[in-house]
């Protein structure tokens, strides 16, 4: 034991003259530091091999199992579904993932080896996104987002682009993930019956928004929409909407209230359901996360307090940062 410079190993020989001289399993764990389970199964290795069953074992397993390759194909595993490999169910479950990986590579792992193997590609287990594919063309979809995109790059100094969208506030609490204490389950109380209100908002290229709110979600809270962006920025000759295909923002009472603002104002619509091109859409993230997620309000009128004091400070901070000057040396 002495000779011995793996101190795994040492510990082991310890194990073992704890236990010739007389001392029980517990106790042997106990002044040792470790579980009672490995000093039994060390005494059994021992009693089975001799000295040489107090040596890691592991160093004639062969060339290592999870190398570069193993993990790369993995990797591409998980982000496939179970069915394109023609599995029933559509979840990957540790157990699957051994089987394909063993049927792709001819390695087959341990459950607790692809726990750590999962740990090494860093996979995680989370709640997919729901999506609805754009029915538009390849084609047609990246025509009309390049479109958008050189509006914005080459937009006039007197011109403002903004990204519009409408969110719906629940009186009902969105539950989310929160930190909790062993063996506790927070309780997030909700009123029972629901209430719901709605703002529709505009994002410029400063990240500064403008909203309205409304208890129905209608073409007539979008023109209201429409009337604050024209006294919001009363110096803009032209107001650019980008916005989705909702059909509030498409209707003949819009199409009125366009023509009422005689061509200050133009709306151009994203291609149906791609939310990830409304910039607008990460506001309303911040905002359920902030304020809507889990809340304690018990009435709407406290519940919208909160909202419109996050929103007024979101753009508070933004005006202050813009103001601050900066300093540093010309190159």
């Amino acid at each position: 034991m002495r000779r011995c410079a793996d101190a795994k190993v040492r510990g082991r020989f310890l194990i073992i003259l704890n236990l010739l001289k007389g001392r029980g399993a517990y106790e042997t764990a106990e002044v040792l530091g470790v579980h009672n389970t490995t000093v039994y199964r060390v005494a059994k290795r021992y009693r089975e091999r001799g000295e040489d069953g107090l040596w890691d074992g592991r160093e004639d397993n062969g060339d290592m199992k999870l190398d570069e390759r193993y993990l790369s194909l993995l990797l591409d595993l998980v982000r496939s579904n179970p069915q394109e490999h023609h599995w029933r169910r559509p979840t990957w479950t540790r157990e699957m993932l051994v089987a394909t990986m063993a049927s792709r590579t001819g390695v087959r792992i341990h459950v607790a080896t692809m726990s750590r193997a999962l740990a090494l590609i860093k996979a995680r287990r989370g709640r997919p996104r729901p999506v609805v594919r754009c029915p538009w063309s390849k084609w047609a979809k990246t025509r009309r987002l390049n479109e958008i995109g050189l509006l914005l790059a080459f937009l006039p100094a007197d011109e403002i682009a903004v990204y519009a969208d409408e969110v719906d506030i629940h009186l009902n609490p969105k539950i989310g993930l929160d930190w909790m204490a062993p063996g506790q389950q927070k309780e997030v109380v909700t009123p029972g019956k629901n209430e719901k209100r709605y703002l529709a908002g505009a994002l410029d290229e400063d990240k500064r928004l403008v909203w309205v709110e409304a208890e129905r979600k209608n073409s007539a809270l979008f023109v209201s929409l429409l009337d604050a962006l024209a006294r919001g920025y009363p110096l803009a000759r032209k107001i650019h909407v980008i916005l989705d295909n909702y059909r509030i923002h498409t209707s003949k009472i819009v199409e009125a209230a366009v023509r009422r603002h005689e061509g200050r104002i133009e709306l151009h619509f994203l291609p149906p359901y791609c939310p990830d091109e409304n910039r607008i859409e990460r506001v309303w993230q911040d905002l359920h996360a902030e304020v809507t997620r889990n809340h304690t309000c018990r009435s709407m009128d406290m519940l919208m307090l909160q909202v419109q004091d996050y929103l007024e400070d979101r753009n508070r901070s933004l005006a202050k940062v813009k103001a601050e000057p900066c300093y540093g040396s010309a190159a």
